[in-house]
């Protein structure tokens, strides 16, 4: 690696190649903080220097792992000492903004919170959002087709984005950087690497969609005295509210309890009484309008008996505290510590069912074990923590188990939005047949047939 790393630094210069201790002080992920063991970390500046680099290291049969904001949950940037690693880090501009057609082109190591505010100077906003928009990157959100808090209006990142650029194994650089709603000539290109991980090519440059800014925001947190409230409530104000519905989100009471009164972390603004709790925001227009059309709407809620008591927030701060408490990940790792954490997806109607068998599954096997679930639930989506008091491999396999294995019948999948990465590897045949399964291993070979991007990510290595 020494005799490639020279000409790659000859190519990124020689303070953007990293080695030694410069490597090892970096992190793989944001929940485990283990250290990078890979070779080497190069950061090039752009597009172009990327291709080089990429060239080189195909000439030279390297592996290579790409690191973006490194705030996922599967190790999908994981890199072993013969790996090297590509970070984005360098390639964070903001190239341009169009208000007129509504988009942005972005470079992939821009930080999504950078871009949402980018799009708020222009009364423009970029919907993605998630917990980690303070250190996620562009990038990264493409390469996993991240979801966040507002799928149910805007729908996943691959709804976001109009066009993109990136780097295939042998430098090829397949720029496909459309700024058009509507382009139907031939296949849609941008689809092969949105979701892949970093398995196919690496993402450098996007142009994003971007939505009005709407001028008014209503919060509140209601209780459901069950889960039959809580998807009548789906419906409810889905329908009362149309299109002005922008977030559900629901907390069981293990989480809620467990992030107010049991660790007195936040403060609860409904007592801890009911198995659920639900953020919902409206997003309108008009603040007059959306305020009554909202507060109409939980009042009909009310009455109908789909939820037992609600709180509006009447400041960004009381909206804060309401959100802490959904976003309360470090609360989360304190109190369950060690932390197994799953993004799965399933039927809505066999939430309620699922959640009590992996309650009564873990409590006994481990009868002083844990479980706490909250999720975006009207985009079928569930966050499941499970701390059973050890973290070790065996533990860790048989709560995957658990957790993984009533999917198969439900027609779940084992990632909603986190990725597969190299923790649900070995799962991903719940959720994809075994002609799936092989067609993506035509396109892994195709585009990179010598297994240099990403390896064993997603798909374990052929050969």
């Amino acid at each position: 690696m020494e005799a490639l790393l020279k000409e790659v630094a000859a190519v990124v210069g020689a303070g953007n190649v990293l080695t030694g201790e410069d490597v090892k002080q970096r992190r793989v992920d944001w929940m485990s903080g283990t250290s990078c063991r890979a070779g080497a970390i190069v950061r090039p500046g752009s597009t172009d220097e990327l291709a080089d680099v990429m060239r080189l290291c195909h000439a030279a049969g390297q592996p290579v792992v790409t690191h973006g904001g490194l705030t996922g949950l599967v190790h999908g940037g994981e890199a072993n000492p013969d790996e090297l690693v590509v970070s984005l880090e360098r390639m964070s501009a903001i190239e341009s903004i169009d208000p007129v057609g509504g988009t942005m082109t972005v470079q992939a190591g821009s930080p999504l919170q950078a871009v949402q505010e980018a799009a708020e100077a222009h009364d423009l906003v970029f919907p993605l959002d998630l917990g980690a928009r303070g250190s996620c990157t562009i990038g990264g959100n493409i390469a996993t087709n991240a979801g966040g808090v507002r799928v149910i209006r805007y729908g996943m990142m691959r709804q976001q984005v109009l066009g993109l650029e990136a780097v295939l194994a042998d430098g090829t650089i397949v720029s496909s950087m459309n700024r058009m709603l509507k382009n139907n000539a031939g296949y849609d290109l941008k689809q092969l690497f949105i979701g892949s991980e970093g398995t196919l090519g690496i993402v450098t440059r996007a142009v994003l969609r971007l939505q009005p800014r709407m001028a008014s925001e209503r919060t509140a947190l209601v209780a459901c005295p069950d889960f039959a409230g809580v998807t009548g409530l789906l419906r409810h104000m889905g329908r009362e509210l149309g299109g002005s519905l922008g977030t559900f989100e629901v907390m069981w009471r293990n989480h809620y309890a467990l992030l107010t009164e049991e660790s007195g972390r936040n403060t609860p603004p409904l007592p801890v009484r009911w198995p659920y709790y639900v953020i919902i925001e409206s997003l309108g227009n008009d603040d007059t309008v959306n305020a009554a059309q909202f507060g109409a709407a939980l009042e009909s809620a009310l009455e109908a008996g789909l939820i037992e008591d609600a709180v509006l927030a009447q400041s960004d701060a009381q909206r804060q505290g309401i959100w802490n408490i959904r976003e309360d990940i470090k609360g989360l790792i304190e109190q369950l510590a060690p932390l197994f954490t799953f993004d799965v997806s399933l039927p809505i109607p066999d939430m309620p069912g699922y959640a009590e068998e992996l309650e009564r599954a873990i409590g006994e096997r481990w009868p002083h074990g844990r479980i706490v679930v909250f999720g975006h639930l009207g985009d079928g989506n569930l966050h499941v923590s499970v701390g059973v008091g050890d973290s070790g491999a065996e533990t860790r396999r048989a709560v995957e188990q658990i957790v993984y294995g009533p999917l198969a019948a439900l027609g779940g999948s084992v990632s909603a939005e986190h990725g597969i990465g190299l923790e649900k590897r070995d799962y991903l045949s719940i959720s994809r047949t075994p002609e799936e399964v092989a067609l993506m291993r035509t396109l892994k070979r195709a585009l990179d047939p010598h297994g240099l991007l990403n390896r064993n990510k997603i798909l374990v290595a052929e050969g």
